[in-house]
């Protein structure tokens, strides 16, 4: 049986933690309370707006021009669909804002509310769209104060009280046009950066996506291959030894209840491999159950071969160069490509006189070979756990195993050979390469 090796399960909560949760936490409390409730933002606009706008407001009504503090009014009102119509607020509050400034040019954050209307239309826009949008809002409120400063409504700069340079009404509507371009492009910019940030959060959330769903199938394909390698192999050594222990058990009790021994053993192994296999399957299991990572081979192989032989098998093994790494995955891979080699030897070998399993390791390559000399028969299994066992049907391979073996030498950027010796027999050679000692 393989032995156990602990492991400390990762904490529930980073384990359970969405790419939306942690988005969420980047926020912060305030942001997140506000974008989980649009309203209660599109009322801080709003806010924000008459904050700025009421310094012109209050000067409006008292020159007189009380008609542009209701068109602020209007366009504070507007901005509150920003969310749902931010193409038709554009319009609007860029019309509210031409007749503001013909009613009261000089007053301070005029076009305040084509900040959050352009903003709003460059985060759900494209950005050409957005370009467009502002280009079409700020040219009206441009040719306006182009009129004002050279045009039939120049003049209209209030009384200060103080002498003013001759062309300070130029001067002014320059600066005025320069403060609306800049604000409307900034305003313009920021959208279009929120929108390229949400695009960007929407591909990483189905990034993980995606790699959740391929960590999901990696899983089912490591748990299928673990299965097959468990069942595959324990059902065939478990048939061959109750065939043998039916021959012997009339001629030999000592040695049917030796093989019967094995048997169950067997059968326990195969039992706590397959609880600790599907035990990734439960969330819900009780610490210290079954073990659910890959365990290291250790002196796994020597009772692995210890078992074949009690199925039969003329087994000789050998090992030459230093130890197998010391890691569970690695010591793995290595048992269960000998495991299936010799399951596979087991069920389609006849006339089986020598069976060899020599592991090789020299520096960062590991070689596992395993040859038999007997004749192929994918037909009939013998069991050779005692002479003159009876032969009994079986079944055709399909090829799982051998992809399996591929698959887990992949990882180690290793191959698999299998295929007829030259002389008799089958042949299984697999290569694997280890770097992790020099990953310091």
């Amino acid at each position: 049986m393989i032995d156990e090796v602990p492991v400390k399960d990762a904490p529930a909560d980073r384990a359970d933690a969405s790419f939306a949760e942690i988005s969420a936490r980047r926020r912060g409390r305030i942001r997140r309370y506000l974008f989980q409730h649009p309203r209660a933002m599109d009322a801080v606009v709003v806010a924000c707006y008459l904050l700025l706008v009421t310094p012109t407001a209050v000067e409006s009504v008292l020159d007189g021009a009380w008609p542009a503090a209701v068109l602020l009014a209007g366009a504070a009102a507007a901005l509150l669909f920003r969310r749902s119509h931010p193409v038709p607020v554009v319009a609007v509050v860029a019309v509210l804002e031409v007749g503001v400034t013909l009613l009261h040019p000089w007053g301070s954050n005029i076009s305040a509310g084509l900040w959050f209307a352009l903003y709003s239309v460059a985060v759900v826009r494209s950005r050409r769209f957005a370009l467009a949008c502002l280009a079409a809002a700020t040219a009206p409120l441009v040719f306006l104060y182009f009129l004002l400063a050279v045009g039939p409504l120049d003049g209209r700069l209030p009384d200060m009280g103080v002498n003013t340079p001759e062309n300070f009404q130029l001067i002014s509507s320059i600066a005025a046009v320069v403060s609306i371009v800049l604000s409307n492009v900034i305003a313009t910019g920021i959208g279009v950066s929120v929108r390229q940030g949400r695009e960007h959060q929407q591909e990483m959330a189905a990034w993980a996506a995606g790699a959740t769903r391929l960590g999901s199938v990696t899983e089912r394909n490591r748990i299928a291959r673990e299965m097959h390698d468990v069942v595959a192999h324990s059902l065939t050594v478990m048939i061959s030894l109750s065939d043998g222990a039916a021959v012997v058990g009339r001629t030999d009790p000592a040695r049917a209840a030796e093989v019967l021994g094995e048997l169950s053993r067997t059968g326990r192994t195969a039992l706590a491999d397959m609880r600790r296999v599907l035990g990734v399957l439960r969330d819900d299991a009780a610490p210290g159950q079954a073990p659910r990572e890959p365990l290291g081979a250790g002196d796994s192989l020597s009772k692995l071969m210890q078992g074949f032989r009690t199925a039969g098998l003329p087994l000789h093994y050998s090992h030459t160069g230093p130890a197998l790494p010391d890691d569970a995955a690695f010591q793995l891979t290595v048992y269960r490509i000998v495991q299936e080699s010799l399951t596979n030897v087991l069920r389609y070998g006849r006339s089986l006189g020598r069976v060899d399993v020599a592991i090789v390791r020299d520096g960062p390559m590991v070689t596992i070979d395993v040859d038999d000399d007997g004749k192929g028969s994918v037909g009939s299994v013998r069991s050779a756990a005692a002479p003159g066992a009876r032969d009994s049907p079986g079944s055709v391979g399909t090829g799982q195993g051998l992809a399996g073996m591929l698959e887990r030498a992949r990882i180690y950027a290793g191959t698999v050979a299998a295929g007829r010796s030259t002389d008799h027999g089958w042949r299984v050679h697999a290569v694997l390469y280890w770097n992790g000692d020099n990953r310091k």
